[in-house]
């Protein structure tokens, strides 16, 4: 039987809810199907880890999860601790401690759900944005010199190198490739940002002549926000920036359903370290411990790490089982027009993994 180790860090807020769940879920799914074996071992990092501890994780965090097939992560974020230190602590620190520079979010409206846009069923969205997730405008580059007096100055560096380009582009055509439209839609700003994002630009254009199945266009990021909402079915495979693209993403949930629905990877495509894959949704403290939670967006994120392990009929079973429950609307959770809590939803894709 395959054995996988996932390192589960439930984090912050509902991450400590929507965990379990799906750890329950990917449990469940592992027995039933009798070929692999999945073997969790959770971290308490985040948060109270920092209260306890003065650091969001210990500071050989990164060499123990090394090991690691996996990471299922949950959230970070707490209204106690100032947010760039919760970030940069735990999540930023181990997508770039394990140069998981491909960030990819797949966005589409599931059956049964209704998206905000008035003309969008099923199948009109159906985008994958795949995001630099290593240097851009979070490179972490900057600094603030001569605090609390006027001249106080503090500068956030975007960094863009051939390289990391280079590779990210070549993911995102890739992975343009495999989908049937093949289409990629390069978001730029090269108009007001001459340095970093022509070079994004042209190493777009150097690329996509290695890909001359994949159709290409170019898109600037404010036009990208009018052209998601107006005309979705023009986007297919998207690649932008690391601020970019988690800002469209999260207009990509919004336009799905809700951002409870959407996941991502953090991938490292090399496979030198592990990957890590999460929903989108964040720490969400306002609802935290009221068993309110959408476990959908962690479902899914299931759903990324099981192709990721290689495990494509596994992750097949557990997305029907996610498209059954949406299309059936008896159990959703209340920011998808529904009652139902956490458990009710986690229960209902157990049941509906027996149908798949």
């Amino acid at each position: 039987m395959r054995a996988y180790r996932i390192a589960a860090i439930p984090g912050d807020g509902i991450g400590k809810e929507v965990i379990p769940a799906g750890v329950e879920v990917l449990t469940k799914l592992s027995r039933m199907t009798n070929d692999f074996r999945l073997d969790f071992t959770e971290f308490p990092w985040g948060s109270d880890f920092y209260r306890s501890t003065g650091a969001l994780m210990p500071e050989d965090g990164l060499d123990t999860l090394k090991p690691f097939d996996a990471i299922y992560f949950g959230a970070v974020g707490d209204p106690h601790v100032p947010d760039h230190v919760t970030l940069w602590g735990l999540r930023l620190k181990i997508c770039q401690g394990f140069d998981q520079y491909a960030n990819v979010r797949p966005t589409r409206v599931l059956p049964g759900l209704k998206s905000p846009l008035t003309d969008c069923p099923p199948g009109k969205l159906d985008w994958v944005i795949v995001r630099e997730n290593s240097e851009g405008e979070y490179a972490g580059q900057g600094g603030r010199s001569h605090r609390g007096h006027p001249e106080e100055i503090a500068t956030e560096v975007s960094i863009f190198t051939r390289a990391g380009v280079s590779r990210i582009m070549r993911f995102a055509f890739e992975l343009a490739r495999s989908r049937p439209r093949k289409k990629l839609t390069v978001i730029t700003k090269s108009n007001a940002q001459r340095h970093g994002m022509v070079l994004w630009d042209e190493i777009a254009a150097e690329t996509a002549r290695g890909f001359p199945d994949v159709s290409v266009d170019k898109e600037l990021v404010d036009a990208a926000t009018v052209r998601m909402v107006n005309r979705p079915d023009s986007l297919d495979t998207v690649i932008a920036t690391n601020l970019h693209a988690d800002i469209l993403s999260d207009l990509a949930a919004a336009l799905a359903g809700s951002i409870g629905i959407a996941p991502t990877g953090n991938v490292n495509p090399e496979r030198k370290y592990p990957s890590m894959f999460e929903p989108i949704h964040g720490s969400a403290f306002d609802i935290m411990g009221k068993g309110l939670a959408n476990p959908i967006g962690t479902f899914w994120s299931a759903v990324m790490m099981l192709e990721h392990l290689g495990e494509s009929d596994a992750a097949a079973r557990l997305m029907r089982a996610i498209e059954r429950v949406t299309a059936e609307r008896k159990t959703l959770t209340r920011d998808l027009g529904g009652t139902a809590g956490t458990a009710a939803v986690t229960a209902a894709i157990c049941s509906a993994l027996e149908q798949s």
